[in-house]
């Protein structure tokens, strides 16, 4: 059997982890390690984590790497064969892993796989069935807010969400760019979707199992958007760009221009009249384009996927 270690990065998770944890070692199929990774918790997440201190891997961070970061940190880690992103507010059926697996083992170009996730507080509802992505570049959550009982047909996927992502080693380590496979530029917020873009450049699948079934809270979802930090507001903001700037090509931006144009003439109206503060993080982007161009060279470079395939999936 092909190895499988659980990866999960905590972030004041003291509502979520002990559930989370109990899901990963009720697998019914066996897992190699589990690593946990903290990102300077301010609450009783490490307290939590000390019955379990014998069975998982725990890092704890003095300061918070994010999302991007602290998961590339146990992947370093792990010398699995496959790794599960896990959020520490998902909680998987046992037999999740196991059947994400028989997929795997089905085809050797899969490069991803997700189940179907639906919200805790409302599981008849869909979470994420995998990712799909616009003609305008905005990458979403296929079937986000639908009945589950519409999505019950496996197949292929742009990318997967990374809140419970099933991950083949030869594929992160294939489209990792200077020994990162999340782009830390990212630290949070689209780096599944930049993944998942990354991965079909390099020529790999991504599969939804509508069978494998796991549970997401979703909590930094509710309210409005005056309610989320600037911080946060930002990176959702900005990193789409980076995305664009490091995946996409000349010829497709053209053909698809007519979509771009009237989002973007949206979006820029939105933000100059609701949110200001957020174009401001322009300026760190103009600072950090040398080194997003040196990550598109390497990303092009590796390019292995055929690109009217790969634009086939921007709808």
């Amino acid at each position: 059997m092909s190895s499988v270690s659980v990866h999960i990065v905590t972030y004041n998770s003291e509502a979520y982890i002990v559930d989370c944890l109990t899901a990963v070692l009720n697998q019914i199929y066996p897992i190699h390690s589990i690593i946990v990774i903290d990102n300077a918790s301010s609450d009783k997440t490490e307290e939590l984590l000390q019955p379990y201190l014998n069975r998982i891997t725990y890092v704890a961070n003095s300061v918070n790497n994010g999302f991007a970061g602290g998961h590339n940190q146990a992947i370093r880690l792990s010398e699995a064969e496959y790794v599960l992103v896990l959020n520490p507010d998902v909680t998987m059926h046992p037999d999740y892993v196991s059947l994400l697996m028989q997929q795997c083992k089905l085809d050797s170009s899969l490069g991803s796989a997700t189940g179907k996730l639906l919200f805790k507080q409302s599981p008849e509802v869909i979470d994420s069935t995998g990712l799909t992505i616009t003609k305008s570049r905005r990458g979403f959550d296929r079937g986000a807010g639908e009945s589950k009982a519409a999505w019950n047909v496996s197949g292929d996927v742009f990318g997967v969400c990374g809140a419970a992502a099933l991950y083949s080693k030869k594929m992160v380590e294939y489209i990792s760019v200077d020994g990162c496979f999340f782009d830390e530029d990212f630290f949070a917020y689209k780096e599944d979707v930049d993944v998942a873009w990354r991965s079909r450049i390099g020529g790999w699948k991504s599969y939804y199992c509508a069978d494998a079934v796991a549970y997401h809270d979703r909590g930094w979802k509710k309210g409005s958007r005056r309610q989320t930090s600037l911080f946060v507001r930002r990176l959702s903001y900005i990193n789409r760009y980076k995305m664009i700037i490091k995946n996409d090509t000349i010829k497709y931006l053209f053909l698809n221009c007519i979509p771009l144009i009237v989002y973007e003439v949206m979006s820029f109206g939105y933000f100059i009249v609701r949110e200001p503060q957020v174009l401001l993080t322009w300026i760190d982007l103009v600072k950090n384009l040398p080194n997003l161009l040196k990550k598109r060279k390497i990303i092009q470079n590796a390019r292995k996927g055929d690109l009217s395939r790969i634009y086939a999936y921007f709808k």
